[in-house]
């Protein structure tokens, strides 16, 4: 098993991502069984590879899934005059009625 870096992960659709994370999880499996039946394991540091493996790719599909959500859901301007405190509000309220009585 290669690890495979964090760009040519971002560079696969989330389907593959998938997919890998469950041929990930099967083969961790296969080696936590056959060291849990006594046999000695050929690279005892391949557990511990697999286990990043999988976590590398679901970072990927995390950060992919809140770059679409964001993508859906654009900020808009905020506008300070809604979210002032309530005596703020009318204070700048009368403000514009002066600057509006002044200017007639």
């Amino acid at each position: 098993m290669v690890a495979i870096k964090g760009k040519e992960l971002r560079g696969l659709p989330a389907e593959e991502l998938e997919e890998k994370v469950v041929s990930l999880k099967n083969e961790l499996s296969k080696e936590k069984t056959q060291i849990s039946s006594g046999t000695r394991a050929e690279n005892p540091g391949k557990i511990k590879k697999i286990r990043r493996e999988i976590a590398r790719t679901l970072t990927i599909i995390n950060e992919k899934k809140k770059t679409k959500a964001s993508k859906e859901t654009e900020k808009q301007p905020l506008n300070l005059l809604e979210k002032a405190l309530p005596k703020q509000k009318v204070e700048q309220k009368k403000e514009e009625k002066n600057k509006k009585e002044v200017k007639k």
